[in-house]
């Protein structure tokens, strides 16, 4: 019966994962801590080789529906795994209850953030009218078209999202999702399909550092990853479903439920 709450775990993350492009550590992490009772650690640590399969599965998914930019998603990993590894080593020293608040934190910046962006765009609908559509009122900002421009940004959102991967043990898409609609003007869905690229990308040298310092337990891992491809495949399809203001408004709700509900959590447990 434990197992089969692991596996819920996984198919429940997986199903968040393609529906947001946040590779499902988001929801993971918490989870391995607070509902199966393992160490801080290993739960920053043991997402990460279940990001992986989740995440191909959700960005080839896109990629078919013309929803990813494969190439800016690659660049981002590219950079982001330098620093996903420097990110995971720095988690070592400063260890596992520090790193979930930190998780908590960062989570609730990208909630507020999204929410803004939510805002704005349906002040952007209003003004446009009922009849436009939510891929014409996405964007916050207008794309970035000079492409010095645009390659210094994605490079900029790999790095911190590459840090944040390997310290947090998350994939990375709570902050490359809100920094791709909000510095490149790139529409949600999209958005979240180029960040599972990246994701995919990022979840290998974090596994390798994570599992070298001992953070991953890989019987936890094959059981949570049982559950990420199929719940990968449907949460893609559910977005593709929903209009992008109904997705974003749907990703920062979820960012505040899981940041607040960790943060009391491990405030509790510092006490």
């Amino acid at each position: 019966m434990y197992e089969v709450l692991k596996v819920a775990v996984g198919l429940f993350s997986g199903v968040l994962s393609g529906a947001f492009g946040i590779g499902g550590g988001l929801i993971t992490t918490p989870a391995i801590r607070l509902v199966l009772g393992y160490a801080p650690l290993i739960a920053v640590g043991t997402p990460l080789p279940v990001i992986l399969p989740g995440a191909l599965t959700g960005a080839v998914t896109y990629w078919k529906r013309g929803s990813a930019d494969v190439r800016a998603g690659l660049l981002m990993g590219l950079f982001g795994s330098v620093a996903s590894v420097g990110g995971a080593l720095l988690s070592q020293v400063v260890g596992g209850p520090i790193v979930l608040l930190a998780t908590a934190l960062f989570i609730a910046w990208a909630s507020a953030d999204m929410l803004l962006q939510h805002r704005t765009a349906s002040r952007a609908a209003a003004i446009a009218g009922e009849g436009e559509s939510d891929e014409a009122a996405a964007p916050v900002l207008a794309p970035v078209a000079d492409g010095g421009r645009r390659a210094l940004r994605l490079v900029g959102i790999g790095l911190v999202a590459g840090a944040y991967s390997g310290f947090l043990g998350l994939g990375g898409g709570f902050v490359i999702v809100p920094g791709l609609s909000r510095y490149l003007g790139m529409p949600v869905k999209r958005a979240i399909g180029t960040s599972l690229v990246t994701v995919a990308v990022l979840a290998i040298p974090g596994t390798l550092t994570h599992a070298l310092l001992g953070h991953v337990d890989w019987m936890l891992a094959l059981w949570l990853a049982l559950g990420v491809v199929p719940g990968a495949l449907i949460g893609a399809r559910l977005t593709e479903r929903a209009s992008d203001r109904a997705v974003r408004l749907g990703f920062a709700l979820l960012l505040a439920v899981v940041g607040v509900w960790l943060a009391v959590s491990e405030l509790g447990g510092l006490r």
